[in-house]
C-alpha cells in the first residue's frame, strides 16, 4: 500500500489557489488570445526568418488588422474588436527599434507570414483541424499578398480577408463557396450557383462574353471556359464567409439569409447551420455583450518584438529517484544528443542540477563549434545524489541564475526541466517562474512525478513530456529532439528521421531502413544506444551499398552511446542498419537518426504531432493529430502511425488517416487524425508519431490547402465584364519521389482520469458520420458515407439507422421521429470503408408527410441523416445532414403527381365529350320540336 504525505492535498489546493490568483495578476504571460471588455488581446503575428527585411510589410500588417478591427466590430454587431497585437520580428532583421520578445515565439503565433508558397500561389488561408465551432491552428499569409496590391482586386481589402480567416481560426466556421461544386440544382429544379446568401447576383460568362446558363452547363458540369461573375454592386449584405470582397457584404449569413441548399463546407460540417448561429454560440459571445452607443472602438495598438540571443538552460534532477529504471542513463544519452545535435549553432547553453538543493554545473557557453558542444557534455551529471527529496524550485532558481548572466534578465530564455520526483512545493516559486519571461519545457519521468510540474509548462507556453519507465522506450530521446529554438527557421533546425527501440534477445538483431530524402541530408547523425554491457555489433549500409561498422562510430562508454556523423550531405535513399545483440542476455537497443535541411531553397518535410486536449476523463476519447507538410503544403498518401505509451503496460500503435471521416475533418489537408480510447490505466500517456512514404510517383498538393478567402474571377460593373488576373488554384500534380521519406516526432503527453480498474462494460459508441452525401438519379436516392467502427472509428458497427424528412428542423431536433428508411439489407462494413446505399424516392413521395405538403415549395427537398449502432445498442451521434432535390430531371414531376395529372386530364376530356354530346342532343331535340311545331302550324293554315 502506498502512503501519501498528509499535506499533499492541501499543497495541491494551495497550488490551484495560486493559479487562480496569478491568472488575474498575470493575464498576458503565456495565455494566448484573450477577450476582455470586448477587445482581443494577445494576438501574435510572426514573420518567418526566411522573409526578407521590409518595413512596408510591418506597416501593411498594421493597416490590415486596423481595418479588420472596425470591419469585425460592425460585422459582429458591436461585439468584438482587436485591442492589442504583437508582431514578432525575425532576429535576422537589422533594424533595432524593437522590444525584446518575452514569451513570444514563432511556434506560438496565431498568424504566420511566410513565403514558402513560392510559385504555387499566395492564397491566404486558415488551417482548421477540428470540427464546427472549434478553434483552428493558425492563419497564413505570404509577403506577396501583404505587399502586392494586385491581389485586392480578387480578394477585396486585406482587412476583410483577415476577418474571413479570423472567423475560421477563432470560431470554427467554414467556407460558403465550393470550387469543386460551383453550382447545384435546387428544390425547384433550377440550376443555382453555390453561394450564400442566394441574393447575391451575377451572370454566366463564357470565353467570348455573357452567355445563357444552358450554354455553360453540360451534363451537370461547367463547360470549360465558363465562370459565374458577380455584379460589383449588390444589395445583399451577406456573407463574409462567401465573398468578403463585395463592398455590400458587411455581415455573416444568419438563419434568415443562410442558403441551406448550397453544397459548401459550412453546410456539410456544421449540419446546415449558418455561420452567425455558430459564432453567437461561441464562448466569446457568451461572455460578452454588445457595446452601447454609436462610437467605434479605438484602433489596435501594436507591439513590435524581436527575439534576442537564443538561451537554453538544462535543469536536471539528480536525486536518488533518478537511479531507478535507468533514468539517469537515459537522461545522459538524450542530453548528450541534444547538446551535440539538436541545439542550434550560436545558442547560449548552460546546465544546472538539483536534488534537495540546486547547483550550477556549467555557466552559459555559446555554441560555435563541436568542441563547445563536447565541453557542455562533459558537465552533464554522472552520478545521482543519496537524497530522495527534491526541490524543483531550487533547481529553477539556479537555472534562472545561469540564463540571467547574459543580459541580467531571463526574458526569452528556455528552461528544460527534467525531474522524476514528487515536489508539492512547486507553488512557492510559481510567481517567479511566470514573471521571469522564460519558457519552461517539462520532462517528467515515471508515475511519481508531481502533476503540477506540467502546469509550469502550460502557463509559460512550453511543451510537456512524459517518459515511462520502460527499457525499450526511446521517448526521452524523442522529447529532447522535439524541443527547438522557437524561431521558425526550419532550415536551421534538426529534423528527426528515425526513432526505434526494441528489447533484442541474445544473438538476435534489430534491423530497419530509414529513408533519407533529398530535402534533408546536412548534419546527418546515426545514434545507437544500449542498456547494459558493451555496444552491440553495428552495421550500416548507405544507398550505394557502402558499409559502416562500429569502428566508424564515436563511442561514449560512460553514456553507452555510439554516434556516426555523415560528412557533407548524406546520400538520399534507403539507409539500412543492423544492430546485433552479441551478449547472452536480452538488451534494449535503440537507433535515432536526425538531419538538417539540405538546401535553403526548398523546405523539408516536417511533422508536428499533438492532441486535442491535455487532460480527458474516461470514457471521453483523445483525438490525435499529425500535421505533415512541406513548407505550407500538405503531404498526401503518407503512412502515419502513432505510438502511445502509458505509465504501465504495453504501448498502443494506431494508424492515423487523412480521409475526412471520423476524427479527421477535412480530407487531404495534410492533417492525419484518429480517436484514441484504449486507456489501460489512469495517468500520463506519451505520444510519438512516425511518418513514411515509399519511393514512386505520388499525387501532391499543387497549392496550399485550408479554409481560405474566395478569389473572385471578375465583376460586372456598369454592364461591363472586368475579369481579374487568374491565380494558381488548388489542384494536383504528379511528382516523382525517387527516395520517399521518413520522419518521427514526439507529440508530448496527455493525462487520462477515471479509468476503471479491470474489465469494464462497453462504453464506446461508433463515431459520428461526418461525410454523408446524397444524390438522386431518376427515381432513386443514393447515399454515400465512410463507415464508422464498433468503437468510434475502429472495428465494425452492427447496423445503421437512416431517417429522412422534408423539414430540416424536424430532422435536426426530432431525428427519432423522422421517416425511417428500410435498411434491413444494409450491413455495415469495416471502419474506413466507403458505404453506398440506394433506395427509391417514391417511398418518400407516398408517405403522409409528403402528401400533406406535396404542393408546397419545401416538398421539393428531403433531408437525410444517419447514425450507427454497435452490438451493445450504443448509438453514434446523428450524422451531418445531407439533402437532395426530388425534381432533378428537367421538366419532370414525381410519378404519383404525373399519374394524378393524367387521370385529371382524362376526366376533363371525358367530361368535355359528355358535355358536347349533351349539347348536341339538346340542340337536336330542340330543332325536332321546332320542326314539329312548324308542321302543325302549316297544317292549320292549310285547313
Amino acid at each position: 500500500m502506498t502512503h501519501r504525505h498528509p499535506t499533499g492535498p492541501v499543497c495541491s489546493l494551495t497550488f490551484v489557489a495560486l493559479l487562480v490568483i496569478l491568472s488575474t495578476e498575470l493575464p498576458s504571460l503565456g495565455a494566448g488570445i484573450q477577450l476582455r471588455d470586448n477587445g482581443y488581446d494577445g494576438v501574435l503575428v510572426a514573420i518567418n526568418p526566411q522573409v526578407a527585411e521590409n518595413q512596408s510589410l510591418i506597416s501593411n500588417i498594421q493597416e490590415m488588422i486596423t481595418e479588420a478591427s472596425f470591419y469585425l466590430f460592425n460585422a459582429t454587431k458591436r461585439r468584438v474588436f482587436f485591442r492589442n497585437i504583437q508582431i514578432l520580428i525575425p532576429a535576422t532583421w537589422k533594424a533595432n527599434n524593437y522590444s525584446k520578445a518575452v514569451l513570444e515565439s514563432y511556434e506560438k503565433a496565431n498568424v504566420l507570414v511566410t513565403d514558402w508558397n513560392g510559385a504555387y500561389g499566395d492564397d491566404p488561408f486558415a488551417l482548421q483541424y477540428r470540427g464546427c465551432g472549434q478553434e483552428g491552428k493558425y492563419i497564413h499569409f505570404t509577403p506577396a499578398f501583404l505587399l502586392n496590391e494586385k491581389f485586392t482586386a480578387g480578394y477585396g481589402a486585406r482587412g476583410r480577408v483577415f476577418v474571413h480567416e479570423w472567423a475560421h481560426l477563432r470560431w470554427g466556421v467554414f467556407d460558403e463557396y465550393n470550387n469543386d461544386k460551383p453550382f447545384y440544382i435546387n428544390g425547384q429544379n433550377q440550376i443555382k450557383v453555390t453561394r450564400c446568401s442566394s441574393d447575391i447576383t451575377g451572370i454566366f460568362v463564357c470565353e467570348k462574353g455573357p452567355c445563357p446558363q444552358e450554354n455553360c452547363i453540360i451534363s451537370k458540369l461547367f463547360k470549360e471556359g465558363c465562370v459565374f461573375v458577380y455584379n460589383s454592386t449588390q444589395n445583399a449584405t451577406a456573407s463574409i464567409m462567401f465573398m468578403q470582397s463585395l463592398s455590400s457584404v458587411v455581415e455573416f449569413c444568419n438563419a434568415s439569409t443562410h442558403n441551406q441548399e448550397s453544397p459548401n463546407r459550412q453546410n456539410q460540417i456544421c449540419s446546415l447551420s449558418s455561420a452567425w448561429d455558430i459564432i453567437t454560440a461561441s464562448d466569446d459571445f457568451n461572455r460578452s455583450a454588445p457595446l452601447g452607443g454609436t462610437e467605434l472602438p479605438p484602433p489596435p495598438t501594436f507591439s513590435l518584438v524581436q527575439a534576442g540571443d537564443k538561451v537554453v538552460c538544462l535543469v536536471l534532477d539528480v536525486s536518488s529517484k533518478m537511479a531507478e529504471a535507468d533514468r539517469l542513463l537515459r537522461l545522459q544519452q538524450a542530453a548528450e544528443f541534444f547538446l551535440m545535435q539538436i541545439v542550434e549553432i550560436h545558442t547560449f547553453v548552460g546546465t544546472a542540477s538539483f536534488s534537495s538543493k540546486g547547483e550550477i554545473r556549467a555557466p552559459l557557453q555559446q555554441i560555435n563549434s563541436r568542441d563547445d558542444r563536447k565541453q557542455l557534455v562533459s558537465h552533464l551529471p554522472t552520478t545521482v545524489s543519496t537524497e530522495a527529496e527534491i526541490s524543483v524550485c531550487s533547481g529553477l532558481k539556479k537555472g534562472f541564475q545561469v540564463v540571467e548572466k547574459l543580459n541580467g534578465k531571463a526574458y526569452g530564455a528556455v528552461i528544460i526541466l527534467v525531474t522524476s520526483g514528487a515536489d508539492e512545493h512547486v507553488g512557492s516559486c510559481l510567481h517567479s517562474v511566470l514573471t521571469s519571461g522564460s519558457t519552461v519545457h517539462s520532462i517528467t519521468l515515471g508515475s511519481s512525478a508531481a502533476r503540477n510540474l506540467e502546469e509550469l509548462a502550460r502557463r509559460t507556453g512550453g511543451l510537456k513530456f512524459f517518459i515511462p519507465d520502460q527499457s525499450n522506450s526511446n521517448s526521452m530521446m524523442d522529447a529532447f529532439s522535439r524541443i527547438s529554438s522557437g524561431t521558425g527557421d526550419i532550415f536551421q533546425q534538426s529534423i528527426q528521421l528515425e526513432s526505434t527501440s526494441e528489447n533484442v534477445k541474445p544473438h538476435h538483431q534489430l534491423r530497419n531502413t530509414v529513408l533519407v530524402d533529398n530535402s534533408v541530408g546536412n548534419g546527418t547523425v546515426f545514434l545507437v544506444t544500449w542498456q547494459t554491457s558493451g555496444p552491440p555489433e553495428i552495421v550500416l549500409f548507405d544507398p550505394n551499398g557502402r558499409k559502416y561498422h562500429i569502428n566508424s562510430f564515436i563511442t561514449n562508454p560512460a553514456f553507452q552511446t555510439a554516434s556516426l556523423w555523415i560528412p557533407g550531405t548524406a546520400k538520399p535513399g534507403p539507409w539500412t542498419y543492423i544492430l546485433n545483440n552479441t551478449h547472452h542476455s536480452p538488451q534494449a537497443l535503440k537507433m535515432t537518426v536526425a538531419s538538417r535541411a539540405s538546401s535553403s531553397a526548398v523546405p523539408p518535410v516536417t511533422v508536428e504531432a499533438f492532441v486535442d486536449r491535455d487532460t480527458t476523463s474516461f470514457p471521453h476519447p483523445v483525438m490525435i493529430y499529425a500535421n505533415v507538410r512541406k513548407g505550407s503544403y500538405p503531404i498526401w498518401n503518407a503512412t502515419v502511425t502513432a505510438t502511445i505509451e502509458p505509465e504501465t503496460g504495453e504501448p498502443v500503435r494506431l494508424k492515423l488517416l487523412d480521409d475526412g471521416a471520423g476524427a479527421d475533418i477535412i480530407k487531404d489537408d495534410g492533417i492525419y487524425s484518429r480517436y484514441f480510447f484504449s486507456f489501460a490505466v489512469s495517468g500520463r500517456y506519451s505520444l510519438k508519431v512516425h511518418v513514411s512514404r515509399s519511393p514512386g510517383i505520388h499525387v501532391l498538393a499543387h497549392s496550399a490547402l485550408g479554409s481560405r478567402a474566395m478569389y473572385a474571377p471578375g465583376y460586372i460593373a456598369n454592364g461591363n465584364i472586368q475579369m481579374n488576373a487568374p491565380i494558381y488554384s488548388v489542384g494536383r500534380k504528379e511528382e516523382q519521389q525517387k527516395w520517399g521519406f521518413s520522419r518521427t516526432s514526439s507529440g508530448g503527453s496527455f493525462s487520462v482520469l477515471g479509468v476503471p480498474a479491470g474489465p469494464h462494460p462497453d462504453v464506446f459508441p461508433p463515431c459520428k458520420i461526418t461525410d454523408l452525401e446524397a444524390a438522386r438519379a431518376e427515381e432513386e436516392v443514393t447515399l454515400s458515407w465512410t463507415a464508422p467502427g464498433e468503437d468510434f472509428d475502429q472495428g465494425q458497427a452492427t447496423s445503421y439507422e437512416i431517417r429522412m424528412s422534408n423539414s430540416l428542423q424536424n430532422i435536426q431536433d426530432d431525428f427519432h421521429n423522422a421517416i425511417l428508411v428500410n435498411t434491413s439489407k444494409l450491413n455495415p462494413q469495416q471502419a474506413g470503408t466507403r458505404e453506398i446505399f440506394t433506395f427509391s424516392s417514391t417511398f418518400f413521395m407516398n408517405t403522409p408527410e409528403y402528401q400533406l405538403v406535396g404542393e408546397t415549395q419545401d416538398s421539393h427537398r428531403i433531408y437525410v441523416a444517419i447514425r450507427a449502432m454497435d452490438r451493445n445498442s450504443l448509438k453514434s451521434v446523428v450524422s451531418n445532414i445531407a439533402q437532395v432535390s426530388l425534381f432533378v430531371p428537367p421538366n419532370s414531376v414525381p410519378v404519383l403527381a404525373r399519374d394524378r395529372l393524367i387521370l385529371k386530364g382524362v376526366l376533363i376530356v371525358i367530361c368535355s365529350i359528355g358535355m358536347i354530346c349533351l349539347i348536341i342532343v339538346a340542340t337536336h331535340c330542340t330543332l325536332n320540336r321546332k320542326k314539329r311545331a312548324d308542321k302543325k302550324e302549316n297544317g292549320t293554315k292549310l285547313l
